[in-house]
């Protein structure tokens, strides 16, 4: 096919939709005459000399643009824009005449020219300027297929000056439009993907390499990083900066009411499943642009520092986030930082651990938004970090630091990112649902009593509360269904999982000085590795946290933990002088108590992948019990009851220990090893005993409040003031008792099982007097003559069952039969009766709960304990006037095996011995002690013996 001028002349025409003849066109189509250019080529023609197709283009332009300005048109820019589409619709329509020269040149010719006057007439002031007549178009991507692209191309090959002239406005009229954008509405998305596909245009410079000139441009903006001026620099960084209004969609309803109101103005729609998917979705796509944003900024090589710096100090700005009693109003909101989050996430997700600078926290140039100055360390004061840090900043360290690479600063940015975005959000997500929890049970209980206060004074005020506890639960309840899109959002959290995967092992190689995590082995030198000492102790709290909620709230996410995080898991709580704070352990021993079976079903394949670890069974048993004493004293103003939970926890993962035999024997082996399992049974002792007696005091007072109330003559004359208090009273006691009967069926039910197979420690002498008087006297509590007063209506609320903890009870005395512990029995003079023992065994028959060869040897146990009190009393002598010297200062008894202090002091072994299972302090020196400090006073033993002798003649 032939191209001839008058072909070109004619798609110039038709483009353009000119003409350079007077009389044509037709009513349809608006085609402009351009008369100029017609004398022009009707002088050519004349003289027989063809035009040049770019003076034909050129010309008629230039033409278009003068005659357009007299007839006082609109928006030009469209004009030219329309022309360009017809270019792509020409190309489109007529490949193959497209690809013939110079037709093909032509409309090259034409596309540049066309996107030069439309540049030309972006610089004059012929034009709206608000917004940037471009802006519309590219939010509602009515551009035709490559205009954006050449337009950049084209315009950056102006000067720099022009590129950022034209350009700034269309970023501008990018950001007004987002800034009222919600996902609420229908195109929330489109300026932020105009913006994305502005960012990621992309030019190859004559040296053959690549630039991206719109980063260019927008880093420096003086809004890319603006200076602050306020103290809430958070919050402000978060409102004022160009990139903030596309950061800042929000599902949170804290940050958007539009969303509340919207999606779930039904209350019938806040468990929507669709609904919930939908805004996720919509949060990801609005992420996946970001990320693009951020990941081109940052390969570009002129803009890398400012977004990178930009990046750091959201971060850094925003640091108060990690206080619990932030001011939320002085900071980023949570949807703001949770698309941070994602962004950060999406940037670390291929760094390669091995090149982190494991180093990094404490290089001396690293971003100062990245600071823990003032955060609690893991083992070091903030005196001895100074000092180190000293030492490895100083000329004469050995310490090499090299300037830090972008991968680290990149995965440090994402982790604390992590701490000051995801954490306090799941915080408040928690907080949200215990006031929820609260609010409702308010109403439930108010309601319940309404017959007694319908007709009274109180009637209006009560109605008035429950109306507005009602109406706060239903905005809470909208809160949380938006935060639920937020937060369980199975793919978000996954991304979460998958980097505290690469955190677990990072402190596994920090805290181990190994790269190859299967070279790790345990016990870990008692030393502790000073950068793993003065890290932060979030960085090991944080893992915790997520695991803790994500366990519980997101399903499926077992199964991305992976085997390096269940080995650091292990290796941390089985390396407790490693951590200075027991709590942080104890957050660790409670991830391995939720998923236990037993709490969570489905958790039961990575429980399963935990204990089946050799760790687990080797030293995991060993540690847990250790915790369990060394728990007693945390230092804490709560650690009284702080102790029970935590024991609790331990209880229950030993007893899902106990079941598999690896770790039974682990068990048995540990009881074998020494003075650790004893310490074990002595707190686990002193918890039963106290936790019993509490539970029975509980239901003693729950029975008389009951009994009183089940009287309606004696309830109906009692004061009404009398009755709210005893009524408040019954709340507490319930409370308690469930509390103390859960945590006391646990140390019964250890005492059951350990007693099976393992019996020594139990019957030495420290122990074994005080766990027969603890047994006798809840053995009368239970069969006395006052057990009546434990009866209470529904015992299953409180987890009252007085049959099986009967049955436990008596099972551990004949676990224990032997003449040691029937002397021990014996001894035991407030509760030992064998009366009572019978009167046990009675009842356990009528109602058989033990089999009957069980029952006698329960009450041959009984008989043969009654025969060695009888026997003690026989051969009893008076031995009060004992010289002072010869009795135990704490007890006030005559010593069997007297013991000296280091202070100098005198006591009998057994008592000294028992008092350093509690506590490892001389009783009256206050200093450290141990048993191998006690030293044996064979003179005095002798004398008491003498004595003892010369006693007895008379």
């Amino acid at each position: 096919m032939e191209i001839t001028p008058e072909i070109i002349q004619n798609t110039v025409c038709k483009i353009l939709s000119v003409t350079y003849s007077k009389h044509e066109g037709d009513n349809t189509i608006p085609i402009l005459y351009l008369p100029q250019v017609a004398e022009v080529l009707a002088e050519l023609k004349q003289n027989s000399v063809a035009i040049k197709y770019q003076d034909l283009i050129s010309q008629s332009l230039v033409e278009l643009q003068q005659v357009l300005l007299s007839k006082q048109e609109v928006c030009e820019v469209g004009y030219y824009i329309s022309c360009y589409a017809q270019v792509y619709e020409e190309e489109r329509n007529n490949p193959k005449k497209c690809s013939i020269f110079p037709f093909k040149d032509v409309l090259y010719e034409l596309r540049t020219q066309i996107v030069r006057h439309c540049i030309l007439l972006l610089q004059t002031n012929y034009y709206e300027p608000n917004p940037a007549p471009l802006v519309n178009r590219l939010v509602s991507q009515s551009l035709p297929s490559g205009f954006i692209q050449d337009f950049v191309i084209t315009l950056y090959g102006e000067s720099e000056e022009t590129f950022k002239q034209v350009l700034s406005p269309i970023l501008q009229g990018l950001y007004t439009a987002m800034a009222e954008a919600s996902i609420a509405d229908q195109d929330y998305s489109k300026p932020l993907e105009a913006l994305t596909d502005l960012v990621e245009i992309r030019v190859t410079t004559s040296s053959g390499g690549n630039v991206w000139p719109v980063c260019n441009v927008l880093a420096v903006l003086p809004q890319f990083h603006p200076q602050l001026n306020t103290k809430a620099v958070g919050r402000e960084i978060a409102v004022t900066s160009y990139l903030s209004p596309f950061f800042s969609i929000s599902v949170f309803a804290e940050d958007d009411a539009r969303v509340g109101n919207h999606f779930f103005s039904n209350m019938a729609d806040l468990a929507n499943k669709s609904i919930q998917s939908t805004l996720q979705n919509g949060l990801q796509l609005i992420r996946d642009f970001l990320y693009r944003i951020a990941h081109t900024m940052l390969r570009n090589s002129t803009t890398r520092e400012a977004m990178l710096n930009y990046l750091a100090a959201l971060v850094g700005h925003n640091e108060k986030r990690a206080q619990l009693q932030s001011d939320e109003g002085m900071l980023a909101g949570d949807g703001f930082m949770m698309n941070l989050l994602a962004v950060l996430q999406a940037l670390s997700d291929k760094v390669d651990l091995l090149k982190i600078d494991l180093m990094y926290p404490f290089h001396p140039q690293k971003s100062d938004m990245l600071s823990f100055k003032n955060d609690t360390r893991l083992k070091m004061s903030s005196q001895e970090v100074e000092e180190w840090l000293e030492s490895v900043h100083s000329a004469s360290s050995s310490t090499e630091w090299r300037e830090p690479k972008f991968v680290s600063t990149c995965w440090f940015l994402t982790l604390h990112c992590h701490h000051l975005s995801l954490l306090p959000a799941l915080g408040k997500y928690q907080r949200r649902l215990r006031t929820l929890r609260d609010l409702q049970k308010l109403v439930d209980e108010l309601l319940s009593v309404e017959s007694t206060w319908r007709r009274t004074v109180f009637a209006q005020r009560n109605k008035g509360m429950v109306k507005r506890w009602k109406h706060q639960i239903k905005k809470l309840s909208r809160a949380k269904a938006c935060a639920d899109a937020g937060l369980l959002d199975s793919n978000l959290m996954k991304h979460c999982a998958m980097f505290y995967m690469s955190v677990a092992e990072y402190l596994l190689r920090v805290m181990t000085g190994v790269d190859t995590l299967c070279d790790i082995t345990l016990p870990l030198p008692p030393t502790v590795r000073s950068q793993f000492a003065a890290l932060p102790e979030w960085y090991v709290e944080d893992i915790a946290e997520f695991l803790l909620f994500a366990l519980q709230y997101i399903p499926g996410i077992d199964e991305c933990i992976e085997d390096r995080c269940i080995q650091w898991l292990l290796v941390t709580i089985c390396s407790p002088h490693h951590i200075k704070n027991p709590y942080l352990l104890a957050k660790l021993i409670e991830v391995l108590f939720i998923l236990n079976p037993d709490i969570q079903t489905r958790t039961s394949n990575l429980y399963d992948r935990i204990m089946s670890h050799p760790f687990s069974s080797q030293y995991l048993p060993s540690y847990l019990m250790k915790f369990y004493t060394d728990v007693e004293t945390t230092g804490s103003s709560s650690e009284f009851y702080d102790k029970f939970t935590i024991r609790y926890h331990i209880s229950l993962i030993l007893k899902g220990m106990w079941e598999s035999p690896p770790h039974r024997q682990a068990l048995i082996n540990e009881s074998k090893s020494g003075k650790q399992f004893v310490k074990f049974i002595n707190m686990l002792m002193n918890d039963t005993t106290f936790l019993l007696d509490e539970s029975l005091e509980s239901l003693k007072r729950i029975h008389e409040i009951q009994e009183l109330m089940s009287n309606k003559e004696a309830w109906t004359a009692t004061p009404r003031e009398q009755q709210e208090s005893r009524e408040r009273q019954l709340a507490a006691d319930e409370r308690q008792c469930r509390s103390y009967l859960t945590l006391g069926r646990e140390t019964v039910d250890m005492f059951h099982y350990l007693t099976m197979e393992i019996k020594e420690p139990f019957l030495r002498p420290e122990l074994v007097t005080r766990l027969s008087a603890m047994l006798n006297f809840n053995l009368q509590q239970l069969c006395g003559s006052k057990c009546k007063h434990l009866k209470v209506k529904t015992p299953d609320k409180y987890g009252w069952d007085p049959r099986k903890l009967l049955n436990q009870l008596v099972d551990i005395y004949l676990h224990l039969d032997c003449e040691q512990f029937a002397a021990a029995v014996a001894q035991d003079e407030r509760s030992f009766r064998k009366e009572l023992f019978d009167d046990a065994a009675n009842r356990m028959e009528r109602n058989h709960i033990l089999l009957p060869s069980s029952l006698d040897k329960f009450r041959a146990l009984a008989s043969r304990a009654h025969e060695i009190s009888v026997a003690n009393i026989k051969k009893e002598v008076d031995y009060n006037d004992a010289p002072d010297e010869f009795r135990d200062p704490l007890m006030d008894t005559l010593m069997d095996d007297p013991v000296t202090l280091p202070s100098g002091i005198n006591m009998d072994r057994s008592v000294i011995i028992r008092h350093l299972l509690n506590s490892a302090t001389d009783p009256f020196s206050r200093q450290p002690l141990s048993e191998d400090m006690l030293k044996t006073n064979e003179t005095l033993r002798l004398e008491i013996e003498n004595w003892k002798k010369q006693k007895m003649e008379k």
